[in-house]
């Protein structure tokens, strides 16, 4: 390989805004994330809506059952 052209890899921490923190290596020191294994809804089986700039409020405004009068 030749040198001078491989960043460098080093240990990083990945945490997750669930507070779950994982040691791996990378090219970067630090990484967050916002869904991990630990919190995901595929791995646990809890429904849980990450709104993301009003995204969940503007499907439901626009396909959300309304109200009959």
């Amino acid at each position: 390989m030749r040198k001078g052209i491989h960043p460098e890899y080093v240990d990083t921490t990945i945490t997750c805004a669930c507070g779950a923190v994982f040691h791996t290596r990378s090219t970067r020191k630090e990484i967050r994330v916002e869904i991990c294994s630990n919190c995901h809804p595929f791995f646990t089986g809890k429904q849980k809506l990450v709104d993301t700039a009003g995204r969940v409020e503007k499907f439901q405004q626009k396909y959300g059952l309304q109200e009959q009068n």
